[in-house]
């Protein structure tokens, strides 16, 4: 709860009573203003704001005049090349706006989404962008996103769309992202294509999955329950993709498609552990088109994210909120393209022998750590 200073002889009570005459509202909505609460319009904010300073009372640290010059930047961590991809985008575009960027990162046993906002919003930030946040996790708590605009500061999301909370958000197709992989190894002559994705409750992982189903149903012609037989779980990193990828190639996929240029990356090594050549007897597919990923053995065919319009088109949505004209609340959706490289070739006439594979890093093992989520 709020409490003014210094404090006379009359109670806070009386003081919200002052304060609630002078902006023409009830005392509960000056409450619900004063501690950030959820439910209150822009207005109706800026008129208790506003009878604050008339009657000479300190705003709250929250509440005080937001920097015209800082934005905050959460990302889950920078490992990653896609992360920096956007930090480097959305920085630049907001310097060219004057503002500048404050990039806060998640690191495993460091500071949580929430305390970094927290951190942000006590530097009197004018807005936040999010990149793969927990707005991106179906069973996150999507009540923070609601205490943020209690508080009135304006923000974006980007990768990962929720109908619960109310901002723009900016994501690439990722439906479409599939089908533009399995539409190009069944050129190829694959028939037997796996799916390597992180958890089920990441919102992109969920599209793609369906963008799969569907894929292998319209075009290879198989039933729903014989897709889903092709798709593995794992971590958004090398390591689960290492694993992902070795049960697949077990059972006698010729092709993998991976949800993140790091997962392609243990897709490979997989197959080499098991004695077989990419793409010669194992096609890979990544996602995300990351910096340098042209420049592995094999370059690798991926699906090209569109980091530089999606990164302009938050910061563009975020500015038009700070400037109080907001942009819709919904969700802004960018095309991707398939990027063909070294890393697919034609389906070989048989399946490859499957050797045994070496042990997996212990981190690749779906649950042992923290994954990002949704890239």
């Amino acid at each position: 709860m709020v409490a003014f200073r210094p404090l006379a002889s009359g109670a806070v009570t009386a003081r919200l009573a002052d304060i609630a005459a002078q902006a023409g509202v009830s005392e509960a909505t000056v409450s619900r203003v004063l501690n950030g609460k959820p439910g209150v319009s822009a207005t109706t904010r800026e008129s208790v704001l506003a009878a604050l300073d008339l009657l000479g009372y300190e705003r709250p640290v929250r509440l005080r005049q937001r920097s015209a010059g800082l934005v905050g930047l959460i990302t889950p961590e920078l490992q990653n090349p896609i992360f920096p991809a956007f930090a480097q985008i959305i920085g630049q575009a907001l310097t060219r706006q004057g503002y500048t960027p404050v990039l806060a990162t998640q690191t495993p046993g460091g500071s949580t989404e929430d305390e970094l906002v927290e951190m942000l919003v006590e530097r009197g930030v004018a807005g936040i962008i999010f990149v793969s946040g927990l707005h991106a996790d179906s069973t996150a708590d999507t009540e923070r996103y609601a205490r943020l605009h209690g508080q009135g500061v304006p923000f974006v999301l980007i990768n990962g769309f929720s109908e619960k909370i109310d901002a723009p958000f900016v994501s690439p197709d990722d439906c479409a992202a599939v089908r533009l992989s399995v539409t190009h190894l069944a050129a190829l002559g694959h028939r037997r294509i796996g799916l390597a994705v992180g958890q089920k409750r990441f919102v992109p992982v969920q599209r793609k999955i369906e963008g799969f189903i569907a894929s292998m149903g319209d075009i290879l012609g198989l039933a729903e329950e014989e897709a889903r037989a092709l798709i593995r779980h794992s971590l958004f990193t090398l390591e689960g993709g290492l694993a992902a990828a070795g049960e697949l190639i077990a059972a006698g996929c010729t092709a993998v498609v991976c949800a993140s240029d790091m997962m392609a990356l243990g897709a490979i090594r997989s197959a080499r552990q098991r004695g077989l050549s990419v793409p010669g007897d194992v096609s890979v597919v990544g996602f995300d088109d990351s910096p340098l990923i042209a420049f592995t053995d094999p370059p690798l065919t991926t699906i090209r994210q569109p980091v530089d319009a999606m990164s302009q088109a938050a910061v563009r949505a975020l500015l038009e909120e700070i400037a109080g004209t907001p942009a819709p609340h919904s969700e802004f959706m960018f095309l991707p393209e398939l990027v063909v490289r070294g890393s697919t070739a034609a389906a070989p006439a048989e399946p490859a022998a499957k050797l045994p594979a070496q042990p997996a890093s212990s981190s690749g093992r779906s649950g042992d750590v923290a994954d990002t989520p949704g890239v």
